[in-house]
């Protein structure tokens, strides 16, 4: 490693050699350890040398994607934070109960979207490999500080740390392998968001049975073990991250793929940019936004009720309900790839009029597998519907990369996801408070939630209606090109 200027020569011994001087802290100042990681952390140091294989990104992005994707699976935690106190049995008036409980995921979910937006030009100037570490900062230290507020019973602070920091830490961590990835795959933009965004999905796959192991490891007469489970997933999380982080590259500015050029047809990488302090004020973005959030809020609704409804509609055990929600996880994580690759060939538009009218026709249908009891159809319906509303997050990005260019994609895709925020607290309210009302009524099981389901496909037909109104962006948004870095 060279010196920086002003520094004296590097001495990689730093002194210590058997036969050199002793060490010394003027040997080696605190000022040039920080000079140091900060040109580490600069987004010059993480730009791809000569000869790079732009493979080597997508694990770096993944690396990241499936340890914040944890959030997911953050349920199996629920009803063991409800008897901190009891241990065996939750203790009335003492003990957490299961909606104070549930703010907790609602928090993180939050934050995501808001972190999104409020950082995302930041994560544009810093680079990749600076948000990644602050993600990976933020989300296992949010997970060490809910480790203490389950030992010392302070709910408050496990909002603050896996609510807010941990939050903050998801919102950073999503963003910026995805705008990454983008600009080293212009010829494949769809391929590239899924193979991120596919980690994100499938973290519930890993997240969910390390934190159940977890739990029975450290769980003792006096410990339901979710504290120390919360401390050892930091840890282990934080290896991962920072090997994303020091693995990530960006692509030199004047860098293509091999054998490829822009004139490539729907392929092609935006020739135009347009910043997102002024994309974020069309009417394109807003129709986007509203994309999102109406193809997210059909189907988070089902997929956080995915178990029960299960077991309503068919009757089936709670371990046959937990069996299909993990099957649900699966084509959620498959389709956030299968799609998204999916679009590169059809279009943006195309793809998404599919997600909206495939989507309402089948939502239409699961009341009639129920009426014939179809366990079967009733499975398949479900997991591709679930597997479009994976579908819908890793194409959003390219779709916003069509529309806006890739200059400041990642800013741009950082307040959109405001929608899946939105989402997060409709969507599940929406299925919730529907049918748990219709049940007080009296109706069914089984039938309590067909009015829901119809309202989800109606909610699609909108969306449908809103990609369709999307339209290439006026020239006049566009960022002339002597002002681009």
């Amino acid at each position: 490693m060279s010196a920086l200027p002003g520094e004296p020569p590097w001495n990689p011994d730093f002194g210590l050699a058997f036969n050199g001087p002793a060490p010394s802290i003027r040997a080696f100042p605190v000022s040039i350890f920080l000079r140091r990681v900060a040109s580490y952390l600069s987004a010059e140091a993480v730009v791809a040398p000569p000869g790079f294989s732009r493979w080597l990104v997508p694990p770096a992005a993944m690396a990241v994607h499936l340890c914040i994707g944890e959030v997911y699976g953050f349920s199996v935690f629920n009803e063991p934070l409800t008897r901190t106190l009891g241990i065996t049995r939750s203790l009335p008036d003492q003990d957490w109960a299961i909606p104070a409980v549930g703010w907790i995921y609602s928090i993180a979910l939050i934050m995501l979207g808001l972190s999104g937006a409020v950082l995302g030009k930041w994560v544009d100037r810093r680079g990749p490999r600076c948000a990644m570490l602050a993600s990976a900062a933020c989300f296992c230290g949010g997970l060490f500080l809910s480790s203490l507020g389950v030992h010392w019973h302070q709910l408050w602070l496990v909002y603050l740390g896996y609510g807010v920091l941990g939050g903050i830490g998801l919102g950073l961590g999503y963003i910026a392998p995805v705008s990454t990835l983008m600009k080293w795959f212009p010829d494949r933009p769809g391929l590239a968001t899924g193979l991120a965004i596919m980690g994100f999905g499938g973290g519930a796959l890993i997240g969910a049975p390390l934190g159940q192991e977890l739990m029975s490891f450290f769980k003792s007469p006096t410990s339901t073990g979710v504290a120390a489970a919360f401390c050892a997933m930091a840890a282990i999380y934080a290896v991962f991250m920072v090997f994303g982080a020091a693995t990530i590259r960006v692509p030199a500015r004047d860098w293509t793929p091999d054998g490829w050029t822009p004139a490539a047809g729907r392929k092609a990488a935006a020739p135009f940019a347009v910043g997102v302090d002024r994309a974020w004020r069309t009417r394109q973005f807003w129709l986007l936004w509203a994309v999102l959030a109406l193809n997210v809020t059909a189907g988070i609704g089902i997929l956080g009720q995915a178990s029960l409804m299960c077991q309503d509609l068919f009757g089936v055990s709670a371990t046959v309900g937990a069996g299909f929600a993990g099957l649900l996880s699966l084509f959620n994580m498959g389709g956030r790839f299968i799609w998204s690759s999916a679009s590169d060939r059809t279009g943006r538009k195309a793809i998404y009029s599919v997600y909206f009218l495939l989507g309402a026709a089948l939502y239409c249908l699961i009341p009639w597998t129920q009426g014939i009891q179809s366990q079967v159809l009733f499975v398949i319906v479900t997991a591709v519907i679930i597997s479009m509303y994976g579908g819908g997050f890793s194409t959003i990005p390219a779709y916003l990369r069509d529309i806006f260019g890739t200059h400041q994609v990642g800013a741009i895709h950082g307040r959109l996801i405001t929608a899946w925020s939105f989402a997060a607290l409709v969507g599940p309210q929406l299925v919730n408070y529907l049918s748990d009302a219709r049940k007080a009524a009296g109706v069914p099981k089984a039938e309590a939630y067909n009015p829901t389901l119809y309202l989800m496909a109606g909610l699609l037909v909108v969306g449908c209606i809103c990609n369709l109104l999307v339209r290439p962006l006026d020239p006049r948004h566009h960022l002339p090109a002597h002002s681009l870095p």
